[in-house]
């Protein structure tokens, strides 16, 4: 396999590689015990109420609806440059795992889509259904990324299977196992960033994600000073959904870098 200095992969101790595991299981469980165990929270009285109620055509919403679409164009469009790489120059793990977040973002755009035209505590649940397998794609190439393909694989597993699960307990009431998701995911980013790149990683930039990600929820909980800010222009909300759409850039960038590479 030719190898380049924009993708400096390294091997790693077979012990490393497993205190890594241990590690990140024992991150899990933690989670885990914390959903459990923490407090019921309930959903804000008034969180459907979003800023931007201006219809448009016909189309309740219009601006919290239409702005779902990047989701779509962005998984379409790493599934493209996901296609092209050529066998080998990704780990199999990796290939998987990309190709699931950029399908859980094509369905991303139609459940929130679904969620913003009439709002309500079923609509939201199915938007976090539909986000679940992007963000079990996303975490499992993270950590197939910086520790094992074993491990990218298990925990797109936990995710899949604890994100979905956590909508649907928010949905009957209780808010803490899905903020423990949000929050336990962010913080195993930030572990996984701060950590090597292993040999086969695809190599996206966490970082950026993570940096994205936090610059959408800002947004998200500035939905009515946004919309107030800009005239009327877009709100919190809106905006938010054009930057988490960028969350899958990074990952279509080191697809196309691989690509690159892979003819010189």
């Amino acid at each position: 396999m030719h190898l380049t200095a924009s993708h400096p992969f390294i091997g790693q101790p077979a012990a490393a590689t497993r205190r890594a595991e241990t590690a990140l299981a024992a991150a899990i469980a933690l989670f885990a015990l914390l959903a459990a165990l923490l407090p019921v929270t309930h959903l804000p009285v008034h969180y459907h109420d979003f800023a931007d109620q201006r219809g448009w055509l016909g189309l309740p919403c219009a601006m919290d609806v239409l702005t779902n679409l990047p989701f779509a164009l962005m998984g379409a469009w790493g599934l493209l440059w996901l296609r092209r790489v050529p066998a080998g120059r990704i780990g199999a793990a990796q290939r998987v795992l990309a190709g699931a977040f950029f399908v859980g973002l094509i369905l991303t755009m139609f459940c929130s889509s679904a969620y913003h035209w009439a709002p309500g505590d079923g609509g939201l649940c199915i938007d976090r259904l539909g986000m679940s397998l992007a963000f079990a794609g996303l975490l499992g190439l993270a950590a197939a990324d910086r520790v094992s393909a074993r491990a990218g694989l298990a925990l797109a597993v936990v995710i899949g299977i604890a994100a979905p699960a956590s909508a649907l307990i928010a949905w009957a009431g209780n808010m803490t196992p899905w903020a423990v998701v949000q929050g336990g995911g962010l913080a195993l980013l930030a572990f996984l960033a701060a950590r090597r790149r292993v040999r086969g990683a695809l190599g996206f930039s966490i970082v950026a994600v993570i940096v994205l990600y936090a610059v959408a929820k800002a947004l998200e909980l500035a939905d009515a000073p946004v919309f107030a800010l800009t005239h009327g222009l877009i709100s919190g909300h809106s905006a938010k959904h054009l930057v988490a759409a960028l969350a899958g850039w990074p990952v279509v960038r080191a697809l196309r870098a691989t690509i690159l590479s892979s003819r010189s």
